[in-house]
């Protein structure tokens, strides 16, 4: 099937939009033209992050469910860890999200970090426009974690929801930092534990200092994810900030990253790491052989057989 049909279908057929991903996910020759003609409308996308064991698939599941209740389409990219043997993505939390795989309205897509440092995948913005282009009304990514290198969903994402639980007082301490600067809304889920209330007030004053540089406070909601309970309280906050029109100054920072990647990926094309591994063993030899020297020469473009 051709890029051409693949772009007609991607509206219409479920599988194309898959597919799509697929192939560049894989970098299929091809992809990088297909992604530069495609029409990617306007569409928010909700980030969900947070340390392992809040609930965040779990909430993502009740937040699909009051999505799809007002008739709207969302598709949900769920960011695992790779597997260390075929890297892959573990898909352990995607039961939580069982009843939606063949919902008309739900398109779920599981996603490796393949090494990625910043909990998301490298080709998420191309995937996230691919769910855009697909006619999606929403985009809901959830990340592998949050800490203190893991804030690219902050980029990515119109709003960000960080997920605690009543008994991360010592984990939110750890990551206050990172916290204070990529939290749009928290979400203290498990919110019927013991001490919940409590958590939600040391949070508050832990955060002061934040809401009095920002000079608003970040929403903190209640909820009970496995229950439903604070759900659609919680989709009511999101969309009030959605409608608020704040313009996530992140995004420019991470989309800078992205198009310094794809200039790096196209110089460095022609590099083959096997074909440079055989020319430095031969290089090793010679008695002036400078790793340093053979960089600066290697980047005026001259031919390596030449230095």
């Amino acid at each position: 099937m051709s890029w051409d049909i693949l772009q007609l279908q991607l509206k219409a057929d479920i599988k194309s939009l898959a597919r799509c991903i697929s192939l560049v996910e894989n970098e299929v020759e091809g992809y990088q033209s297909f992604m530069q003609t495609l029409e990617v409308p306007a569409i928010p996308v909700v980030g969900i992050t947070g340390p392992p064991g809040a609930g965040k698939s779990t909430l993502t599941d009740a937040l699909i469910t009051a999505i799809t209740a007002e008739g709207k389409k969302v598709a949900v990219l769920c960011v695992d860890p790779s597997s260390p043997f075929n890297l892959g993505a573990l898909l352990g939390d995607r039961i939580r999200m069982s009843q939606w795989y063949n919902h008309p309205q739900v398109f779920i897509r599981s996603l490796a970090t393949r090494g990625s440092l910043g909990g998301l995948h490298p080709k998420i913005l191309e995937i996230t426009d691919l769910c855009k282009a697909a006619g999606y009304d929403y985009v809901v990514v959830e990340t592998v974690g949050v800490g203190q290198s893991e804030i690219e969903i902050t980029g990515l994402a119109d709003v960000t929801l960080v997920v605690l639980v009543p008994e991360a007082g010592d984990e939110v301490q750890t990551m206050k930092a990172g916290l204070m600067e990529i939290a749009d809304i928290f979400v203290v889920n498990k919110a019927d534990r013991p001490d919940a209330q409590l958590f939600v007030k040391h949070l508050r004053s832990m955060l002061a200092p934040a809401f009095h540089r920002k000079q608003e406070e970040i929403p903190i909601v209640q909820t009970v994810a496995a229950q439903n309970k604070g759900v659609i309280e919680l989709w009511n906050v999101i969309q009030q900030y959605l409608s608020s029109g704040k313009y996530n100054a992140q995004k420019s920072r991470l989309l800078a990253e992205k198009v310094y990647y794809l200039i790096e990926q196209a110089r460095m094309r022609d590099v083959d790491k096997n074909t440079l591994q055989a020319q430095i063993e031969i290089k090793m030899k010679e008695k002036d052989f400078n790793i340093y020297k053979l960089a600066a020469r290697m980047t005026s473009l001259l031919p390596l057989k030449n230095q």
